[in-house]
C-alpha cells in the first residue's frame, strides 16, 4: 500500500534538486521526501555533496549503484555506432537507467509519487517520465510546473539558507557519468563565445607529444580487452577515458537540437566513447559486406534517435537490435587506434571473419582469384554509366 505523504526525488544535491525538497513539502504537501542518487560513474565528490546536502535538509538519502548496468548499455550503444548529430550519446543513455533505479526505490519504499528537478525546456524530463509514467505513481516536476528560473532558485535558496553549490560554483550546469561529461549554461549559452579551457576536466589540450597506440579486442561487437588485458566494462571505459583524455581526444562543441525543438549550445567530453566507436566502425568495415554496412547505417541512426529520446526499451529498438545482433556475430577481432593531437583514428584491424582478400586486392597479382580475370571487368566497364550516357541526349533536340 502506498504512502500518500511520501515522494521519491531524483537527488543530486545540486541547486535544482535541493530547492525541490522544501517545495515538495510546502507546495505539494508531502510529509517525507526520499532523495535517491543513482551511481552511473559520477565523481566521488558529487556523492559526498549529495549526502551532505541531504543531511542538512534532514532528508532520507539512498544511493543506488547502477554502474555495471549503465556500462553494459554504453557498450551496447557501440554495437549500434550510436551518435546523435555527431557526438556519442551519454546523458541520454544514463537517464533511463537512473529513472528505473529511482522507480525501484519508490516502489520499495511505498511512495505515492516520484519527482525530478528538470526544467520544461530540456530532454531529461521526457526521458525520466517515459519510464515513470509506465507506473501508477504520480509524477511531480516542481521546476517545470512552477515555472522556476535559476535566478529565482538561487534567491530562494539564499533566503532559506539551503546548502547549494552546484557545478563550477554554480556557473555551469555539468552532468557527468562514466561515458561522458556535459557542460552548458552561463556564457556558453552564447554560441559566439569561445569557451575557456577550464570547462574541460577529462581532456587535456593537445601539446604535440608523441602519439600513443591502444588496441581494442572485440567479441561479437562488444569490447572485452584493452591492450591484451581482459577487463570488465566499467574498468575498460575508465582506463580509456584516462588514456585518450590525456591526448585531448573526445571534445565536442556543438549546437544541438533538442526533442522540444529548442536549439542549444552543448560542450561534451567523451574520450573512451570516441575511441571505442572509432574502433568498432573500423572493425565493421573489415567484416561486414557492402549491403550490410549500408543498411546498418539506417538501423544505427534509428537506434540512436530512440536512445536520445530515452526510449531504449521501445518495441522499435527491440526490432532494430535483432538486426544489429545478427551483424555483430562477425564483429570479432582487434583494432589498433592511434591517439594524437586531440584526434584518434584506426590504423590497424584484423578479424577471423574478414571479407577482405589481400590477394584479390593486391596490385602484384595478375588476377582476382576464384576464376576472375582482370579482363572480365571490361564488360562491367562498358555497362557502367550506360543510362547516364543515354540521359545526356537533349530530349528537346
Amino acid at each position: 500500500m502506498t504512502d500518500t505523504t511520501r515522494v521519491a526525488l531524483a537527488f543530486s544535491g545540486g541547486l535544482d534538486t535541493t530547492v525541490c525538497v522544501p517545495l515538495l513539502e510546502e507546495e505539494y504537501d508531502y510529509d517525507e521526501v526520499i532523495g535517491v542518487t543513482v551511481d552511473v560513474g559520477q565523481p566521488a565528490a558529487e556523492f559526498e555533496e549529495a549526502a551532505e546536502t541531504a543531511a542538512a535538509l534532514d532528508v532520507e538519502h539512498t544511493v543506488v549503484d547502477a554502474r555495471e548496468e549503465f556500462a553494459e548499455l554504453c557498450l551496447q550503444s557501440v554495437q549500434a555506432n550510436a551518435t546523435y548529430q555527431g557526438y556519442p550519446l551519454g546523458t541520454a543513455l544514463a537517464r533511463p537507467i537512473i529513472a528505473e533505479a529511482i522507480l525501484g526505490v519508490a516502489l520499495e519504499e511505498e511512495c505515492a509519487a516520484v519527482a525530478h528537478g528538470c526544467t520544461g525546456k530540456g530532454n531529461d524530463q521526457l526521458r525520466f517520465e517515459a519510464v515513470w509514467r509506465d507506473s501508477e505513481l504520480d509524477v511531480i516536476a516542481p521546476v517545470r510546473e512552477l515555472g522556476l528560473t535559476r535566478e529565482w532558485e538561487n534567491e530562494y535558496a539564499a533566503e532559506r539558507g539551503l546548502p547549494v553549490e552546484g557545478g563550477s560554483e554554480g556557473k555551469y550546469s555539468v552532468d557527468t557519468n562514466l561515458w561522458s561529461r556535459s557542460v552548458e549554461g552561463s556564457e556558453l549559452e552564447d554560441p559566439s563565445t569561445i569557451p575557456d579551457d577550464d570547462i574541460y576536466e577529462w581532456t587535456d589540450n593537445p601539446d604535440g607529444s608523441d602519439p600513443a597506440y591502444v588496441t581494442i579486442e572485440f567479441e561479437d561487437g562488444t569490447p572485452v580487452a584493452l591492450d591484451n588485458e581482459v577487463t570488465d566494462p566499467v574498468a575498460l571505459i575508465e582506463a580509456l577515458n584516462e588514456q585518450a583524455g590525456a591526448y585531448g581526444v573526445g571534445r565536442t562543441d556543438m549546437m544541438e537540437d533538442r526533442m522540444l525543438g529548442l536549439k542549444v549550445r552543448e560542450n561534451y567530453e567523451h574520450p573512451a566513447a570516441t575511441v571505442l566507436l572509432t574502433a568498432h566502425e573500423a572493425l565493421e568495415g573489415l567484416v561486414l559486406t557492402t549491403e550490410q554496412r549500408q543498411f546498418k547505417n539506417h538501423v544505427d541512426q534509428q537506434w540512436a534517435e530512440k536512445a536520445y529520446e530515452g526510449l531504449v526499451d521501445a518495441p522499435l529498438v527491440d526490432a532494430l537490435e535483432g538486426f544489429i545482433d545478427e551483424t555483430q556475430k562477425r564483429v570479432t577481432g582487434t583494432v589498433t587506434v592511434k591517439l594524437e593531437g586531440g584526434h584518434c583514428r584506426a590504423v590497424a584491424r584484423e578479424s577471423p571473419h574478414s571479407v577482405y582478400s589481400e590477394r584479390a586486392a593486391s596490385f602484384n597479382e595478375s588476377d582476382v582469384g576464384g576464376g576472375i580475370e582482370q579482363a572480365d571487368a571490361t564488360g562491367v566497364a562498358k555497362y557502367h554509366g550506360f543510362q547516364s550516357r543515354l540521359a545526356d541526349d537533349d530530349p528537346t533536340a
